[in-house]
This record gives C-alpha cells, sequence and structure tokens, in this order.
C-alpha cells in the first residue's frame, strides 16, 4: 500500500510515556504522573448535570457547523468579561477541540509548501499538523532568558504565519502585553498571519492573560475547554477568526467534521456558569506550582524559568545526561515518575530537558518531588 510523505510525522512521545506508565501501573506499580498536561479533576459539576438534562430531554443530534448559536454568544460573552472585548458572536467557531481549531486555521490561511514559524520549544503537535497539512514548520530557537519565547526581530518575511501560544507549553511563561503587541506589529509589517494559541487562559497565578484580541482583530484565535475547564476528553474548543474568514472557515468546518459533539457543546455552555469550581480547581494548580517551583531544585532540577501559567515546568536535566528520552525510561522505571523528554518540544535542544506537569492532585506533587529527590541522590 502506498504511504504519503505527509503521513510520516514524529511521534508525539509524552502519548508514547503515557502508555508506558499505563503498562507499569497494568503491572501493579503505583506511577505518579507528571508527563501529561491533563487536569486530574472532572468536568465542572454543572457542565455534567446540563448533559444529563439535555440527554433525558431529547436526542443530540447535528448541530451547525459553527457550533450551538447561544454557546458561541457565551463565548463572546466571556471575551467581554475575561478581556474587555466586544466580540461579535459570528466570528466565533466551536470546533472539536483546539486540535481540529488548528487544522481548520492551517488550512484556511496557508497554501501547501507555506513556512509558517513556531517556537522551540513549543507544543510538538504544531509541528506534526503541519507537516501533515504538507506545510513546513519552521523552528525559531527561544532560550530561557527570553522566557522561551519568539522576539519580533527572530520574525522574517519568509514565513506566512506565526504561531505563539502565551501561556506556553512545555515552559507554562506568558508574553506581557507590550511583548505580545510588539510581536503582532512585526506580523503586521512583514504580512505574517499570527495564530494565538490560548488554550491555558484561566490558568495563571500573578497575572492574567493578554488574549491577542485585546490588540488586534488580525489574528486567528484557539481556545479549549480542556484545560482551565477540565474537560479533555470531551474534545471541545473555539476558535475566533476575522469577519473575512469566517464563511472559508466555515466551509472547511462543514466539509472536514460536519459539527463539534452536540453533547460536549451542551456541557460547555454550563461550564461557563462553574466560576466557584474552576477556581478552586486553579487554587490547587497555584499550591502545586509552587511545591514544584520550591521542590525541584532540591529534587535535583534547578535551573528552569519559573512559570507564570499552564501547569508545566521545562527545567533542564543535562547533568543527569544528554539523552532525556533514556532519562525519562529511567525514572519511570527506577522512581516510579512519568516525565516528558525534551525532545518532544525541541527536537535539536530538547535531549538536555524534560517537561514536569503539575496539574494532577497536590498529594501526588509532593510524592513525586520526594521520589525525584531520592532518585537523583542515588543516581
Amino acid at each position: 500500500m502506498r504511504k504519503s510523505k505527509r503521513g510520516d510525522v514524529d511521534p508525539f512521545i509524552v502519548m508514547d510515556v503515557m502508555e508506558r506508565a499505563r503498562a507499569a501501573e497494568a503491572a501493579g506499580r503505583h506511577i505518579i504522573h507528571m508527563e501529561v498536561g491533563q487536569p486530574g479533576t472532572p468536568a465542572p459539576t454543572g457542565a455534567r448535570r446540563a448533559l444529563s438534562a439535555a440527554m433525558e430531554a431529547g436526542p443530540l443530534g447535528y448541530t451547525v457547523a459553527l457550533g450551538l448559536p447561544e454557546l458561541r454568544a457565551r463565548i463572546a460573552r466571556h471575551y467581554k468579561e475575561w478581556h474587555e472585548v466586544d466580540l461579535d458572536p459570528s466570528r466565533v467557531v466551536v470546533t472539536a477541540g483546539a486540535s481540529a481549531g488548528f487544522v481548520l486555521a492551517f488550512t484556511a490561511l496557508f497554501d501547501a509548501g507555506e513556512r509558517v514559524g513556531l517556537g522551540l520549544p513549543g507544543y510538538p503537535s504544531y509541528r506534526h499538523i503541519l507537516k501533515a497539512l504538507s506545510l513546513e514548520p519552521v523552528g525559531i530557537e527561544t532560550i530561557m532568558s527570553d522566557r522561551f519565547q519568539p522576539r519580533p526581530d527572530q520574525i522574517g518575511t519568509d514565513l506566512s504565519g506565526l504561531i505563539v501560544a502565551s501561556p506556553g507549553n512545555p515552559a507554562g511563561t506568558m508574553l506581557s502585553r507590550d511583548a505580545l503587541g510588539a510581536l503582532i506589529a512585526r506580523c503586521h509589517e512583514a504580512d505574517v498571519a499570527l495564530i494565538s494559541d490560548e488554550i491555558y487562559h484561566g490558568l495563571h497565578y500573578d497575572r492574567p492573560a493578554v488574549s491577542a484580541l485585546e490588540l488586534t482583530d488580525d489574528a486567528f484565535i484557539i481556545n479549549s475547554f480542556s484545560k482551565y475547564y477540565s474537560m479533555t476528553g470531551w474534545r471541545i474548543g473555539w476558535m475566533v477568526v476575522p469577519e473575512s474568514h469566517v464563511r472559508r472557515v466555515e466551509r472547511l468546518a462543514q466539509n472536514l467534521f460536519i459539527c463539534p459533539s452536540h453533547a460536549s457543546q451542551v456541557a460547555a455552555l454550563a461550564a461557563f456558569d462553574c466560576d466557584e469550581e474552576l477556581e478552586a480547581n486553579r487554587a490547587v494548580y497555584a499550591a502545586n506550582r509552587q511545591l514544584m517551583v520550591d521542590g525541584l531544585t532540591e529534587a535535583g532540577f534547578p535551573s528552569f524559568a519559573p512559570p507564570d501559567g499552564a501547569f508545566y515546568v521545562y527545567a533542564k536535566s543535562d547533568h543527569l545526561s544528554e539523552d532525556a528520552l533514556a532519562l525519562s525510561g529511567r525514572i519511570l522505571d527506577e522512581a516510579g515518575v512519568a516525565v516528558t523528554p525534551g525532545l518532544d518540544f525541541d527536537p535539536a535542544r530538547g535531549g538536555g530537558m524534560l517537561r514536569f506537569s503539575y496539574a494532577r492532585a497536590t498529594g501526588d506533587i509532593v510524592e513525586g518531588l520526594r521520589r525525584l529527590k531520592e532518585w537523583t541522590e542515588r543516581a
């Protein structure tokens, strides 16, 4: 059978680590999960109750491709409440998770062969989705002193697009209003389409994240119910697109996805009214973050950029090994802690880095740090 070059993408290594951890648990071991960016909490109670009621009331079938009108309107209201932005709900597109949003954005904006810039380290699926769509991902090497965020002087006119993430994955760092504004201005100057990944908005600790919508209408915004709203498995997200692109994205969504899950849209709409539960979850992440910032040095990983948001720390590990993949395997096998090798996020330089997630319960973070400390003392 024929094989396309588009399908020749690298594995998403964290998923491989998850599978290895699952196998260890199936064999009877107790594993502390610091590898995956998945909240340990369920979808909000109100969201689950709303779906249960909807299922009792009648069938859940296709919705229109852009999503339930009431959910699109509620998302628009969210931007007024959080960012003081008056947003026309017609610009909101509900998607089957942020991943579908990236597919729609890349397909709507770029032709095969065009070059799209992204910061390294960065979310690996950016690169893999771009390649699968016959686009060329262009890594922009960022450094710890820049908090692993790209600078405007790194954005050339040879790019057709730029993806920024704030808070970012794997480092959890955020762009300030001025820094994001400078990147937006450079993209406008160089005729580079901007895609702003904002899926970790809501998970901030010292200051709220700035949305690109506060600064420009000429960008694609990608967001999700997976992180702040604890709805990873529900596969529901959203986009905000310029008015000129709504119909283009709608046609693509109709053909590629038909519509997002009706059930997940019902739950997502109700999730907006679960502030108390969601903020309680964020308080847990804030406590976990402090434990990680304070405890990673003692656990043997002293060099990292303190995270502003999300639930990750991206730390140097080259003092232990230049092979992060092998190192993560040893830590899993010998310490019972699953962590993600930096190669997922930066193929060229990630061999000396590990990502630690603090999305799980506080007790797990305490135990994981204890195990890491004992292991590094022996290693």
